[in-house]
Parts: C-alpha cells; structure tokens; sequence
C-alpha cells in the first residue's frame, strides 16, 4: 500500500461525473475515481476547509465512531473490481481491538478527510489503473463544482442503474 493524496476533484465532461484524483505522496503516479455528486461535494467541503452548517452523513459517521471510543486509523482504496473501486476504513475500537469496514472509496476518503487520517491505495491501482493527472479532465473550482451539482437531476442519476 502506498500513501496517497487527495490532489483534486473534476467532472468528467464525457459522462458528467466527478472524478476525484489521489495521487503518491512521494511520486508522480496517480488514480482518477469516478464517484457520486454528494460524495464530491462532500469531499470539496473539506478540501476547502469549510464546515456545513449542520453534519453531513460523514460528520454523522466521524461523530458515531468517536461517541463509541473507538478511531478512524486509516483508509484504503484496496482494489478494483468489474470498474467498480473498493475501499476499506480500518477502526480502532476503545478496548484496541481493530475492525476493518467495506466502504466505498469516496466514503472512506470524505471520512479520512474529516478525522486527519492517511489514505492509502494499492500499488497495483497506480500501476495498471493509474491515471496521469496530466491527462485529467480540468480541474473545478469549488464554486464551478458546487454550480454543477445544482444542475443535477435526478435524471442525471439513473444512468447509473445497473
């Protein structure tokens, strides 16, 4: 597994999807994941710095898991699937003992960004599904990424159906 960053977020204009981007720590490789509009605004949130007036679910999640004595140790984008990302938050539960969690990899990255925890990915994913951030779509500002999801209708989600 090697640590990876959050570096930014884009839509992709061929399927108008949000692409966030991680890339190495240390390095130049990198991995562009499609995910869902709330997760993007979700994780823009954070990237800027800025607190929603009232919890979104990961705030909820953050906010359960601390109520509960336990700790986000770390995620990890772990594998890819049929063009599907899998991701894993491994917990740390008030008596030590650890747990690890299926999520999805813009989950665990909105929820690592809210507690300060590094996101890690496996080497494999920068090796044979890594994407140049050079060869991107355009980055978003937050403004142009918050514009975009106010178009969105839920139209714009069925696509997505199995």
């Amino acid at each position: 597994m090697i640590r990876v960053t959050v570096t930014r977020l884009a839509i992709d204009r061929t399927t108008n999807t949000p692409v966030v981007f991680l890339r190495e720590a240390v390095g130049t490789r990198g991995v562009g994941i499609w995910i869902g509009a709330p997760e993007a605004n979700a994780i823009a949130l954070m990237l800027q710095g800025q607190t929603p007036p009232r919890p979104m679910t990961h705030d909820l999640l953050k906010a359960v898991i601390e109520a509960i004595g336990g700790r986000v140790r770390q995620v990890a984008v772990t594998a890819v699937r049929h063009g599907t990302y899998l991701a894993e938050i491994h917990l740390a539960r008030a008596d030590g003992t650890t747990l690890t969690l299926d999520a999805r990899p813009s989950d665990a990255i909105a929820l690592a960004l809210r507690v300060g925890v590094t996101i890690l990915a496996a080497e494999e994913l920068l090796d044979e599904e890594g994407t140049s951030t050079d060869e991107a779509p355009e980055p978003l500002s937050a403004e142009a990424l918050r514009e975009h999801l106010k178009r969105l209708g839920p139209e714009d989600f069925g696509r997505f159906l199995p």
